[in-house]
């Protein structure tokens, strides 16, 4: 592999291939090169944050021992409802997410664990194996790859600035010195970049919003299509380099889905496409084919239960009843922002070489083309409550059903903002979803995709809020808002 001039992952730079293929011999030599001392070994707990085990390195043999065997942890610490008389599970690295951390006393190398049980099977019940059990059975069954990304929004809180004061709900890509925490923003794309996530861009988000005592300031990093299992590890570790920078700054981070009465929240919406031997399947170039319709069909139908996996928190509901750009209901459109999913333009039907010929008059240059179009559709569900690994799994799950259901093309037609106008509502409450997920967790847990004490504990989770009656105390009563708003506030 000839490395590229623009790589920025040292390691792949160093062993001059790609992380696909790093195996443990790899990574002692990128150790022993790099004079890494330390290896932390991460995975997804049950709260759906990052975690870490640290490992001081003091021989090659201790090195390789780490990242082969891994380590046995305590999976009732870190799954609820999991007993503590049969709690100890492993954890094994995958060789190929490998990355420098920058964030410690020394540099050191972290890799991202799987789970598994005492008998070596894949742990049911851990994120990272409910997404690839999901994913696979889509290909399996289709022929197809789920590839996906994110758009993370994110809040940072300060002191008002003086000079160049925030402008409220005017923070879409504003530019420095008007928008405030760019410099945080790019630092943590920096980080990102050398850990090997792929990224498309960062900006200022709308919603900035200032207060007395206080500036919150949006922001939004959107990242490049990978299969699903992928991009749920990357919006995990994204949210944990974000804070990480924003602390060592001294500034607060929150991806909370509402944070003031007076200003947007922050969702999450995932972009999807499906990919068929290395060419986008839910595409012609002129816009989403029948593919594209049963896929965003799929979302449709399965819409409600996965609020339980997008919206875990009853400041998901209040995002819905007052954000200016939430989904208004379960329908869809092209380039619509009023549905629950939208098409966005995609550079489809021929126009890119007029636009490029007018804006650089004269040029002869050839114009690139991407190994696969870059159509997708976007679902607006989610929000930075979200559980990334099982949302991304639900969502395979969904477009299994699309792909799958004879009635998904009218489905598509009788949703479309196009022709409609009368659609009906996602949940409104924490209650509201844990019962539209009973009513479709069969789906969920068809071919042991979601375990059933999963779905179990899910349910139990959102019922804990008994958030029914306060989300209409809420609409009333502006303390009782502001006290749930400082409740879920540094959720996701």
């Amino acid at each position: 592999m000839s490395t590229d001039t623009f790589e920025p992952h040292p390691i792949v730079r160093l062993l001059e291939k790609p992380a696909a293929e790093f195996t443990c011999a790899d990574l002692v030599r990128a150790a022993e090169e790099l004079e890494l001392r330390q290896v932390n070994l991460r995975y997804v707990g049950g709260d759906g944050r990052l975690k870490s085990v640290a490992f001081p390195v003091d021989s090659r043999e201790h090195l390789a021992e780490v990242l082969t065997q891994g380590e046995r942890v305590d999976g009732s610490s870190i799954f609820p409802g999991v007993g503590s008389e049969s709690s100890d599970v492993y954890i094994v690295p995958r060789h190929r997410t490998a990355f420098i951390n920058p964030f410690g006393e020394r540099p050191s190398l972290d890799v991202l664990c799987s789970f598994y049980d005492e008998d070596g099977q894949p742990l049911s019940y851990s994120r990272e194996q409910v997404v690839r059990r999901a994913a696979e059975a889509l290909t399996e069954d289709t022929g197809m790859v789920l590839e996906a990304f994110g758009e993370l929004e994110y809040y940072l809180v300060d002191q008002p600035e003086r000079i160049f004061p925030v402008e409220e709900e005017h923070g879409y890509q504003e530019s420095s010195p008007f928008s405030k925490g760019e410099q945080i923003r790019e630092e943590a794309l920096g980080h990102l970049a050398a850990m090997g996530i792929r990224l498309k861009y960062a900006h200022g988000e709308v919603g900035n919003i200032l207060e007395d005592d206080r500036q919150l300031v949006q922001h939004e990093i959107e990242f490049w299509p990978v299969p699903v299992e992928q991009a749920a590890d990357a919006l995990v570790i994204a949210k944990w380099v974000v804070r990480e920078v924003a602390y060592r700054h001294g500034l607060e981070v929150t991806f909370a889905p509402s944070v003031s009465g007076d200003g947007a929240g922050s969702g999450l919406h995932v972009h999807s496409r499906l990919v068929r031997d290395g060419a986008n399947a839910i595409t012609d170039d002129g816009g989403v084919n029948d593919t594209g319709r049963q896929l965003i069909a799929g979302y449709l139908s399965m819409a409600k239960a996965l609020t339980a996996f997008a919206n875990t928190v009853p400041t998901s509901y209040l995002r819905f009843s007052e954000g200016g750009e939430s989904p208004e209901g379960i329908s869809w459109g092209e380039t619509d922002r009023t549905g629950l999913v939208r098409v966005p333009l995609a550079w489809g039907g021929g126009v890119l070489p007029g636009m490029v010929a007018h804006a650089n008059p004269g040029s002869s240059e050839p114009i690139p083309t991407p190994d696969i179009h870059p159509q997708t559709v976007e679902l607006r569900l989610g929000d930075g409550s979200a559980d990334v690994h099982l949302l991304l799994a639900g969502m395979a799950v969904a477009a299994r059903r699309g792909l799958n259901d004879p009635k998904s093309l009218k489905r598509a037609a009788r949703l479309s903002t196009d022709d409609h106008d009368k659609f009906e509502q996602l949940p409104q409450s924490c209650a509201d979803s844990a019962d539209a997920l009973q009513r479709d967790r069969a789906a969920l847990e068809a071919d042991g995709v979601f375990p059933p004490e999963l779905i179990d504990a899910t349910i139990d989770g959102l019922r804990a809020h008994d958030d029914a009656k306060l989300m209409k105390k809420v609409a009333k009563d502006d303390a009782t808002r502001d006290e749930l708003v400082r409740r879920y506030w540094h959720v996701g």
